[in-house]
């Protein structure tokens, strides 16, 4: 009867490993908490060679309880702070919303730090990236080389009527769009 207890529950040991595990992922880069839980349970496994499932989740929790009160998990600043590198580097709303959702952030958080971001700007600087449109080299394009670059904005997650905005835009129009924010 003694042994199920210590079965179920993780050993000091371990929540000492869990707490240093968390500081240090922590430290190195910001995290959502399932990426966090996610790591904490791989790692977990890795390291202890007679765990069970129980003592896992319960490591994993505890490192995210850990992480919330040092104040070093925040799911809504990462969602903003994911939202605002991936317009500048020319993301759609549609192709960030994925990717916020693949890292565990929750639909109501991402959908907030999305309200912000400006899909035509991210459109514009994915044009400036790839020399679409206004900023292109050669003036003269076959129609062949109009669908290829209009095809690169919808595997962006760029609706059609907004890759040809700013595919037919001029570099003026384009230029000031970028400097506007």
């Amino acid at each position: 009867m003694s042994d199920e207890p210590t079965e179920t529950a993780p050993t000091s040991r371990m929540l000492t490993w869990a707490r240093n595990s968390t500081i240090y992922r922590l430290e190195r880069r910001m995290m959502t908490e399932r990426q966090l839980f996610d790591a904490i349970s791989r790692k977990a496994k890795e390291k202890f060679d007679d765990i069970s499932a129980e003592q896992i989740r319960a490591l994993a929790d505890s490192a995210v309880r850990f992480a919330y009160e040092i104040k070093a998990l925040d799911d809504n600043a990462f969602a903003e702070i994911t939202t605002r590198s991936a317009v500048r580097s020319g993301k759609s709303k549609r192709a960030i919303a994925q990717k916020l959702n693949q890292k565990g952030v929750s639909k109501d958080i991402a959908a907030q730090a999305l309200e912000a971001s400006d899909d035509l700007y991210a459109a514009v600087v994915l044009a400036r990236k790839r020399r679409f449109g206004p900023f292109r080299r050669e003036d003269e394009v076959d129609e062949k080389r109009m669908n290829k670059e209009i095809s690169a904005f919808a595997r962006g997650g760029y609706s059609f009527e907004l890759a040809s905005r700013v595919y037919s835009m001029s570099l003026d129009e384009a230029e000031d769009i970028l400097a506007s924010l």
